[in-house]
């Protein structure tokens, strides 16, 4: 889960004229300013911590020994180069602070005191103003946690923003293990078993989601499937998502993927459909980016 609590940019036309709206990330409006110190303090107290690791971009601090998560933070490292490859963005230049508790009890312990208002979340996202920031804990679902969350971190590191549904859809491709990307993240079944029916759900649609709390299972799911499709299921489907971050990357008002898709892919839909309908590990050398 993301929590950006700063303002963020969001670019959009009208007519001829450029504006550039403020959106404010509903979970943004909270008492930040003691977490940030808290947080600060922590970067200067790294002998206080029972471990640390530098991998790639990522500096992590654990009350823990990391040696077991040592696979994991060497994903990480990864991570940053497949998203660079897959989505043509630039490579992130900060540091991004990962921070992890060797039990929940700690981590809730510390989310009650900082971030009070916020829904709980077994991991969170947070930039304010510098580095990002991933926090979590020690659990079976680690691996995934950090994965989604640090898909967050990276992207925002790089780009003056993410719409919602692409940004959550983006962090749910990316959270499984790379050999699962394509045919083994569990949104697939539910998907192909909709696309038999004709049900999806336009993009149109999620673009209208303003704040994380709107965003349903469903809509993280369906987001998930629109990002596998221009991702392994349309060429040019994906060159045209990377020439919208592209823009953004730039500061360029990239207007709505959705009617950049519609525009450029004039049955999207029948597309999106036979991409799921015939969407099996059979379609192993489709599943290679």
């Amino acid at each position: 889960m993301r929590v950006v609590s700063e303002t963020q940019g969001e670019l959009m036309s009208v007519g001829r004229t450029w504006q550039v709206t403020r959106r404010l990330v509903r979970q943004g409006a909270i008492a930040l300013s003691a977490a940030a110190a808290w947080l600060a303090s922590l970067a200067w107290a790294a002998d206080e911590w029972a471990d640390w690791r530098v991998a790639g971009g990522f500096v992590c601090r654990a009350d823990f020994s990391l040696a077991d998560c040592e696979p994991l933070l060497g994903e990480l490292a990864h991570l940053q180069e497949d998203l660079v490859r897959v989505l043509g963005i630039p490579a992130a230049e900060e540091r991004i602070e990962l921070y992890l508790f060797r039990n929940e009890a700690d981590y809730r312990n510390y989310l009650s005191v900082c971030f009070p208002e916020v829904p709980y979340r077994r991991a969170l996202y947070i930039k304010r103003g510098g580095p990002g920031v991933v926090l979590t804990f020690r659990s079976e679902q680690l691996a995934t946690d950090l994965r989604h969350e640090c898909t967050h971190a990276l992207l925002h590191a790089v780009l003056p923003m993410v719409p919602l549904w692409l940004d959550e859809g983006l962090a749910e491709f990316f959270e499984v293990a790379p050999e699962l990307r394509a045919f083994g993240n569990p949104h697939l079944s539910k998907v192909r078993w909709n696309a038999r029916f004709g049900i999806r759900t336009p993009i149109a649609k999620l673009e209208n989601k303003g704040s994380v709390g709107e965003m349903s299972g469903v809509d993280y799911r369906d987001s998930w499937a629109w990002v596998h499709f221009i991702l392994y299921g349309s060429a040019e489907a994906h060159a045209e998502l990377v020439g919208f971050l592209r823009e953004i990357s730039a500061n360029v008002p990239p207007g709505k993927l959705s009617v950049r898709l519609r525009h450029r892919i004039a049955d999207l839909d029948r597309q999106y459909l036979a991409h799921f309908r015939g969407w099996t590990p059979r379609n192993q050398k489709a599943g290679k980016m």
